[in-house]
Order: C-alpha cells, then sequence, then structure tokens
C-alpha cells in the first residue's frame, strides 16, 4: 500500500499534470544536515530515498538538500539545530538524545525488543508515534518527528579477541549504543559513544577493545574487520533500529496539508525500502568476512544471552523508576507486545 500510495503521488506530480494545491503552495527547501554519512545503506542512504523522491512527488513544492555529518551541524547536535531552527530539518536516530530524554532510545531499537514488523506495527498502529512526539513536545523541543528510515538485527559487536565468559568483558572499552549500553555497563564494560567517524581511528589506537555500530554490510565500509577479527551473533541489543526525520515545527505547520502528506508517504516509503535494502545486501558480506577478511563470526552461547536479558531486564526496571515517561512508554510497549505475542506465537513458522 505505501508503494502504491507513493507512486500515485509521484504521477501525479508529473510535469503537465501538477495538482492545483502545488501550484498554489509555497515552495519550501529543507536543509537537513545528517548524523550517519549517505554511502552506508539504510542508516545514511534512508534520508537520500526521501531526498531523490521528494521533489518529483511534490511537483517541486518541497526540496530537500542533505549535508554529510559534520558539514552544517555536529552529528549529536542536530536535534536542538532543528528545535532552535538553526537549520529546519535533520535526520538522526533518537537514541543519540539519551543523555537528555532518557525514553529516547525506546523509540530507536529496544534490547530483547521487537523485530522490524512488530515495531513498525506499534510505531503506526500502537501508540509509538503518539508517544514518539509526545516525548519532544514535553521535552520542550519544537520540532515534527517522522521515521525515516528501519533496519533488520545488527551484530553484536566486533571484538579484538574471543568472549568465553562474561569475565572476559570486565574492564573493556567497547563503543556502544544506546539501551544495550547500560546493559553492557552493568556487566562491567566502559561504554563510550562514538559516532561513526570516530570509531575505527579509536579502535586503531587502542582506545577501543571492541565496538558495535551495524550491519555487516555498513560495518564493513567502516573496516572494523582489520583490527578485530570476532563478529559476534545475534544482535540482541537492536533486533530493529529506526531512524527519524525531524523538521523545526513552526516550519512544518507552515506547510500545505498536501506538502505534508506527501513527507509522509515518502518517509514510509523510504521506511519500507531501507529495511528491504539492507535486508538484501548482508549475506554476502558476512561470507565474505569469513573467507576474505579472516573474520571470525561467532555466536553467543545460550548462557551468556540468558545473562543479557537478566541483565537487561534489570536495567529496564531501574529506568522505569527513574524516570516517569520512560515507564509511561515501557509499559505501552509491553502491553502492545503482549497481544503481539500471542499473535506471532501462532502465526510463524518455528525458527530452524
Amino acid at each position: 500500500m505505501v508503494w502504491l500510495a507513493a507512486w500515485a503521488l509521484i504521477s501525479a506530480a508529473a510535469p503537465g499534470s501538477a495538482p492545483a494545491a502545488a501550484k498554489e503552495e509555497k515552495p519550501v527547501l529543507l536543509q537537513v544536515p545528517v548524523a550517519f554519512a549517505t554511502n552506508l545503506p539504510g542508516l545514511g542512504d534512508g534520508i537520500m530515498y526521501i531526498a531523490n523522491n521528494i521533489e518529483l512527488a511534490s511537483g517541486g513544492s518541497v526540496k530537500m538538500k542533505v549535508f554529510e555529518p559534520g558539514k552544517l551541524v555536529a552529528p549529536f547536535e542536530v536535534l536542538d539545530a532543528v528545535s532552535k531552527g538553526k537549520v529546519n530539518a535533520g535526520y538522526s536516530t533518537a537514541g543519540y538524545w539519551e543523555g537528555k530524554l532518557p525514553a529516547a532510545p525506546l523509540f530507536s531499537a529496544v534490547p530483547f525488543g521487537p523485530e522490524t514488523g512488530e515495531y513498525l506495527a506499534w510505531f503506526y498502529y500502537g501508540n509509538g508515534m503518539k508517544l514518539y512526539q509526545e516525548m519532544y513536545d514535553k521535552a520542550g523541543y519544537n520540532v515534527k518527528v517522522l521515521l525515516a528510515a528501519i533496519i533488520a538485527p545488527e551484530t553484536s559487536g566486533w571484538f579484538t579477541k574471543e568472549i568465553k565468559s562474561a569475565a572476559d568483558l570486565k574492564g573493556m572499552r567497547m563503543r556502544f549504543f544506546g539501551l544495550g549500553g547500560k546493559v553492557m555497563e552493568k556487566m562491567g564494560v566502559s561504554v563510550s559513544l562514538l559516532p561513526a567517524g570516530e570509531i575505527f581511528p579509536a579502535l586503531e589506537k587502542r582506545a577501543l577493545d571492541a565496538t558495535e555500530f551495524s550491519m555487516p554490510a555498513i560495518d564493513e565500509r567502516l573496516g572494523f574487520y582489520k583490527i578485530a577479527k570476532y563478529n559476534y551473533y545475534p544482535g540482541w541489543h537492536q533486533q530493529a533500529t529506526t531512524f527519524e526525520l525531524l523538521i523545526n515545527k513552526e516550519v512544518w505547520n507552515s506547510l500545505s496539508e498536501h506538502q505534508q502528506r506527501i513527507i509522509e508517504v515518502i518517509c514510509k516509503a523510504s521506511v519500507a525500502d531501507s529495511f528491504a535494502h539492507t535486508e538484501a545486501i548482508q549475506g554476502k558480506v558476512i561470507r565474505e568476512n569469513a573467507e576474505k577478511r579472516h573474520v571470525k563470526n561467532m555466536k553467543w552461547s545460550k548462557e551468556m544471552l540468558d545473562l543479557y536479558k537478566k541483565t537487561w531486564n534489570e536495567v529496564a526496571a531501574a529506568e522505569a523508576a527513574r524516570d516517569p515517561f520512560f515507564k509511561k512508554v515501557w509499559d505501552d510497549f509491553r502491553a502492545f507486545d503482549r497481544d503481539y505475542d500471542l499473535w506471532s506465537s501462532l502465526g510463524f513458522l518455528p525458527r530452524q
């Protein structure tokens, strides 16, 4: 349905057939600093899908110019820049705002949490998007938020040594994202959150012993395999990860209903495209990592996964006790998950 709707809008906006509303509305150029390089599939090219289609779909009334990380705004400053009107839009992931908004990581990725299907169901047909916008509104951020991309499971990380037990993690220095990072901290890991461009130099200088970042096809472009030869699966911390388009709320409210709807539809199409694209390209890279790059593809034991999950449950309880809005979102998702779990336990084939 997303693709049909997007195609209908694009067809309607073809030269010579632009809708009347588009001819009368004020054109807008969205200048979008991004937190991820646009050559990274899923993470960065989600915003490029939007940028490459929005002008045609809108009959020229909405255009988008994308700025690579740090060219206009630093990756961790995107939210503030959009809210204050320094730029009129930005692209990032909500987990980057964890220090300001404790519930923000719940809108990026949840340890042992939803896979892509359930996550999107909660966002679009549960209370996910409503709570997502409420988080920014209650905290005084002057932004409109839209999902702009989503990717399936990440790897659990790249390590310079084999991890045989939880004891091997203690004292390790590791780049880690979001709520999974809190789990690792509780297990004795020294965690830092670095943007993509700073991770490889930190590994190279031995300032990091390990890192997680994303999926195999994304991590390969960042070169982690050159230093860290143990790549662990599954990515218990990020079974699905989302990315957001933030638009300054005054700018959003100044758009016509027609412009707003086109942006919404193209964003949904980008979500579908980013998921399909990243699902399509992982297997080849995993094979090449082993055969050409001498990477050892490792799987966590049941004992380690059980320990990660136990620790995550402790972290979630502590975060809910500490922050009322985190609790509100977490309780809402768990209520949604109880119904979804009944469906998924009956409707899907068991994993082989």
